[in-house]
């Protein structure tokens, strides 16, 4: 009997990646094209991520990429929400509206763009 739930759960997740795809993989990587340390710090990210994903996550070979990098990912902007307090300097996973702002991300901001990163590379 086929089961409706892990399709809606892919297809959950490609929509995230997707929407993630559009608001910070884009534009880090026409960002990266012109800053060689931006594209150097996403390769790193992107890096971390897979290692994350494969070495950090028990039976991660289970479930397909797709819903480990949205979980992530959505797990990541969780933990950002959460860490914001009245009075802190505000951790900010929203992507970077311009070069300079990408050439100064966050750790966050470059973290997200490096799951697209990696959400690329599978699925090529």
């Amino acid at each position: 009997m086929f089961s409706l739930g892990p399709a809606l759960l892919e297809v959950s997740a490609r929509k995230i990646l997707t929407r993630l795809h559009k608001t910070h993989g884009v534009p880090a990587l026409a960002a990266a094209a012109e800053l060689p340390a931006l594209s150097a710090a996403l390769d790193q990210h992107a890096a971390a991520v897979r290692d994350i994903l494969e070495h950090g996550v028990e039976d991660a070979a289970k479930v397909p990429v797709s819903v480990l990098l949205a979980g992530y990912a959505r797990g990541l902007v969780d933990q950002v929400r959460e860490a914001q307090e009245p009075g802190r300097q505000a951790l900010t996973s929203a992507a970077p509206d311009d070069l300079d702002s990408w050439a100064n991300a966050g750790w966050a901001q470059l973290r997200l763009a490096s799951v697209c990163l990696h959400a690329a590379h599978v699925s090529a």
